[in-house]
């Protein structure tokens, strides 16, 4: 019995202790509480800020304060103004004391929408009960704000830069368009033919008669109201910018007489050229929760637009602008008090590229029915003046809305229109031979009068090739010379040339003008090469590839890249695409050839375009001296297949600095076999040329289809 009470009474002691202790601890924590400074109350409230803890806020006010003011309505107001104007990373710096000790003076200074907000302000704090509270007024959120005060953020949008032609034309910018929508009150009362209605104009826009009862439901809709409903092109009569074709909007006619159909003016991104450059502008739409994602951070919201493909996604940063943002403090009646914070609309900048647009038109109207792709620069400067790529698609059917129907042709098109041409590679045939002949007389494996021997239309090396012959379609005779072989487009020369020249050279060379390197340009564009492997693996690859067929693949760029070469002492210059003040050359590659390889093989390709028997004869003019290569490239599966198809190609360039026009033009046509050859190529680009370099008018070819 003993021994029980012994331990009872060591466990009373010990409950005892414990309760000591914790008293003991109570009363620290409490001794700190009330060594709390008036300071650290404030910053403490301000931190629930950007916690957005506001319940907490709540909790540290007086009792006047609270009896002032419920929870609900301190929370609201509040949440309302520190989450409208995005509070972010305030801080505070408190001033030195005077007067009233209870006044805690400070400056705030906070990141909000409309930029850095920093303001002088003063908090009364003093001990109520165990601890101390704020005396809340509205003032402080603001000096500036009354109970009856409203903190309103207003904003202004940015306009978005423009991209212009070299001669300011606008090829993307704000224009106007034609927003289709409803006026309830002037819609059919009878049910059944207000559906009717509904479902016939859904069917002349293409989008579902849903979407237009969605559009109508919606809470702010009044009798009264325009209902957008969608965005359609200018209704008014539209002038082509080339060929002076009007045209009236049938669609629109039929729009306007559904009862209660309204057609007014709204500004949009537009694309006066339409298809003729959509994939060199490319395209603006609706941003996406993933593209808001990736850029966070960065001003973009549900309802910003951003540039898709083209010109308008490599230049976002730059046509995109900033938002104009104003926080103010208003009054009961809507009336500006105070102006608290203010960022200034920036709008983005114009890009001005150094594109005509009439070539680029005239371009791609003489090969819109064709798979093909253009690029024209000034050979002396690099500018480029066109990038076209037929069959194209309309840009501003992707920022008006592109119905379920057109997108589906779109990506259903065996002629592929959303494919861009200009920035893949291709064999580039015998226009590539130019370069071979350059390699040879560069590096001395090729002398421009030796004869590499007569073998009429067929050759094969030796009996090791099995029976691979290459062949070449004309018969010039026993002087197989460089001029002729460049004149008449004899394969088997070129053959023989790159035989002698040796893979280990070529190669070499080949690196040296581009291959395998990135294109130094703002548009990314596939790399050129000249194997699919690492090297030229075979005699016959070796062959194939001295006139640009075997594995050779060029992009077209690079390759009129190359080209300027011929007309700059060896000098390969750096394509570009924005307009400047004194545009000069830039060399991309010095001494790609040498001075005199150049000279002999220009002279020989001014003989391709002037000489009678020339293959490119049929771009001879009076009045402009000019030069180039045609280029037909077999695509066939294998060596031995005949069942294949043909590119079409054609290099031609004026020839004198001096010329009014300097134009190096490359195109390439697909699908050319059983029409021609590159002699379809030459005889669409005559009209070209005639209109461009002689001031002659350009009439638009028939829009039939290709036979």
């Amino acid at each position: 019995m003993q021994n029980n009470t012994k331990k009872k009474s060591r466990k009373k002691m010990g409950l005892a202790l414990g309760v000591a202790a914790a008293v003991g601890l109570g009363a620290g924590c409490w001794f700190l509480f009330l060594r709390q400074t008036p300071q650290d109350f404030v910053q403490a409230y301000m931190d629930c800020i950007e916690a957005r803890d506001y319940e907490k806020m709540y909790e540290m006010l007086d009792a006047d304060s609270q009896e002032r003011i419920d929870q609900e309505s301190f929370l609201t107001r509040n949440q309302n103004i520190y989450e409208g104007i995005e509070v972010e990373d305030l801080k505070l710096e408190f001033k030195k004391k005077d007067g009233d000790k209870k006044w805690i003076k400070y400056t705030a200074t906070m990141n909000t929408v409309a930029g850095e907000l920093t303001f002088d302000n003063q908090m009364y704090v003093h001990r109520e009960g165990l601890g101390l509270k704020l005396q809340w007024e509205d003032t402080s959120i603001f000096p500036e704000l009354h109970s009856t005060d409203k903190v309103q953020v207003s904003s202004s949008e940015f306009q978005r830069g423009g991209i212009y032609d070299r001669e300011g034309k606008t090829l993307a910018g704000q224009g106007i368009v034609s927003s289709v929508g409803l006026v309830p009150g002037k819609m059919s009362v009878d049910p059944t033919q207000r559906e009717e209605d509904i479902q016939k104009m859904a069917d002349l826009l293409e989008i579902s008669a849903e979407s237009i009862e969605n559009s109508l439901d919606a809470s702010w809709v009044k009798d009264d109201s325009f209902v957008p409903v969608k965005k359609i092109e200018k209704n008014h009569t539209v002038e082509n910018t080339l060929l002076g074709e009007n045209f009236d909007s049938e669609l629109v006619k039929q729009l306007v007489e559904i009862p209660g159909v309204m057609v007014t003016d709204a500004e949009d991104r537009v694309y006066p050229l339409g298809e003729v450059a959509s994939h060199l502008t490319g395209y603006v739409q609706s941003v996406t929760a993933e593209d808001l994602e990736e850029r966070k951070g960065k001003g973009y919201d549900a309802n910003s637009v951003l540039g898709k493909s083209g010109l308008e996604s490599l230049y976002e940063d730059e046509l995109r602008g900033t938002d104009g943002c104003k926080i103010s403090i208003v009054d009961q009646d809507g009336q500006e008090r105070t102006v608290l914070a203010k960022k200034e609309t920036e709008n983005g900048l114009d890009i001005t590229t150094t594109i005509d647009s009439e070539l680029q038109e005239m371009l791609y109207r003489q090969f819109e029915n064709d798979k093909s792709c253009s690029v024209a620069m000034n050979p002396f400067t690099g500018e480029i003046l066109a990038l076209v790529s037929t069959p194209s698609y309309d840009s501003n059917d992707f920022v008006l809305g592109m119905s379920q129907s057109v997108w589906d042709s779109l990506n259903e098109d065996e002629d592929q229109p959303m494919y861009n041409r200009f920035r893949q590679t291709w064999a580039p045939g015998s226009t590539f031979k130019p370069m071979t002949a350059a390699i040879g007389l560069s590096t001395g494996r090729l002398a421009a009068d030796e004869n590499l021997g007569y073998s009429g239309t067929s050759w094969q090396k030796d009996s090791s090739w099995g029976s691979y012959h290459v062949t070449t379609l004309h018969d010039y005779g026993e002087d197989v010379t460089l001029r002729n072989a460049l004149v008449y487009s004899d394969n088997i020369y070129f053959a023989k040339a790159a035989l002698k020249i040796g893979a280990d050279t070529l190669e070499e060379q080949l690196k040296k003008i581009g291959f395998g390197q990135e294109l130094p340009f703002p548009i990314s564009v596939t790399s050129s090469q000249y194997s699919n492997e690492e090297h030229i693996s075979t005699e016959v690859q070796l062959a194939d590839s001295g006139y640009g067929q075997g594995q050779m693949l060029v992009n077209p760029i690079h390759l009129a890249s190359i080209y300027t070469a011929f007309l700059n002492e060896g000098d390969m210059l750096k394509p570009k695409l924005l307009q400047e003040e004194n545009p000069q050359g830039e060399v991309w590659i010095s001494d790609a050839f040498t001075e005199e390889a150049v000279q002999t093989v220009a002279e020989d390709l001014k003989d391709v375009v002037n000489s009678p028997e020339g293959t490119g004869y049929g771009l001879h003019l009076e009045g402009v001296e000019l030069a180039g290569k045609t280029g037909t490239a077999e695509i066939k599966d294998t060596v031995e297949d005949t069942s294949g198809t043909e590119l079409g190609w054609m290099a031609v360039y004026t020839t004198d600095p001096d010329t009014e026009k300097p134009l190096l033009l490359l195109t390439m046509v697909q699908d050319v076999k059983e029409r021609g050859g590159s002699g379809y190529v030459v005889d669409n680009l005559r009209p070209v040329l005639e209109s461009y370099l002689l001031g002659q008018e350009y009439t638009k070819p028939s829009q039939d289809e290709p036979e």
